[in-house]
């Protein structure tokens, strides 16, 4: 994963233009990408941007929601039983 990209795209979801939260940030986005793959099990792809646009949401809602109590959202819900779904079929298709 791209995460140079990731950021540049939070950053400008968020309408952030300056590096003074980029390390911020950054640690959010390494930890979804992280919670993604390993406990969540899926294979994310740099090249797929249905994958690039999940990880950008999901972090923006994480930067955005910080201080908030309640459950993720239920579009960012939706795509994240997709990608898992999609990835056990794959992973039958394998086997």
């Amino acid at each position: 994963m791209d995460t140079t990209l990731i950021l540049g795209l939070v950053k400008a979801k968020l309408g952030i233009s300056t590096t003074v939260r980029d390390t911020y940030l950054q640690a959010i986005i390494d930890g979804v990408i992280k919670e993604l793959e390993d406990e969540q099990g899926l294979t994310l792809d740099g090249s797929n941007s249905y994958h690039l646009l999940f990880i950008v949401d999901y972090a923006t809602w994480r930067y955005e929601s910080k201080d908030k109590d309640g459950a993720m959202p239920r579009h960012l819900q939706f795509r994240l039983h997709n990608l898992i779904i999609h990835e056990k079929c794959k992973e039958s298709e394998t086997s």
